[in-house]
């Protein structure tokens, strides 16, 4: 496999992730500001935009803590 077939690859998986993401955002709970940023960040800098969403993002709507769970 040539390397540039890897490269090309690695980025439609990228696209795919990045796509995944901002449908993430977009459904989720929380200011329309905040999922602007979070877009923006994902799209700009794709990386390390994913990276940080994943860690501090905003929560999908359909996901309940067990503190809501338990009222």
């Amino acid at each position: 496999m040539h390397i540039e077939t890897v490269w090309i690859v690695l980025a439609v998986i990228l696209v795919l992730i990045e796509l995944w993401a901002i449908n993430r955002v977009r459904k989720s709970q929380g200011k329309s500001s905040s999922k602007g940023v979070w877009i923006v960040l994902i799209v700009f800098v794709p990386l390390f935009g994913l990276i940080a969403w994943a860690l501090a993002g905003p929560k999908h709507i359909g996901r309940i803590s067990p503190s809501q769970a338990n009222r």
